[in-house]
């Protein structure tokens, strides 16, 4: 029988297990690790009046994957809704639910809240989380553009 998936918020105990997966989710997006983003991330997600949160995913009491997200005011609706930002599963832990489960918290969150949609951005090749987006969630008709600033 598979071990349960358990969701809970990240606390300050858990800054280790999160920092070993968040290094390899940086990697898997080609950037180099860096304790500045490292320190700034977590400090975010457990500053109480931080503009982060963050979910941890368990199996078997060992954190396994995590959903990062924010609220985010919407000036046309007047409304707020969730971004989420993050989602990272381990390797070894994939294809066993992980990343639904820390979906449907997040869902159930926002709904707590009052937002009113949830969102999120992937890489155009990463076809893996778009199967999982693609069953969970409606690709929106909005291109996302970047410029980047030199300082």
């Amino acid at each position: 029988m598979a071990a349960a998936i358990d969701i809970r918020p990240a606390s300050p105990i858990d800054r280790d297990a999160w920092a070993d997966l968040f290094q390899a989710y940086m990697a898997f997006y080609g950037c180099a690790p860096s304790d500045a983003a490292l320190e700034a991330s977590w400090g975010w997600i457990t500053d109480p009046e931080g503009p982060m949160e963050c979910l941890l995913a368990l199996k078997d009491d060992q954190v396994v994957g995590f959903a990062q997200y924010r609220a985010v005011p919407e000036t046309l609706t007047g409304a707020w809704f969730g971004q989420l930002d993050d989602l990272y599963v381990a390797p070894a832990a994939r294809r066993q639910g992980v990343a639904e489960a820390l979906m449907t918290s997040l869902e159930d969150i926002a709904r707590a809240r009052g937002w009113f949609k949830l969102a999120w951005i992937t890489a155009d090749d990463n076809a893996t989380a778009r199967r999982l987006y693609d069953r969970v969630g409606n690709a929106s008709n909005w291109v996302v553009y970047e410029r980047a600033l030199k300082d």
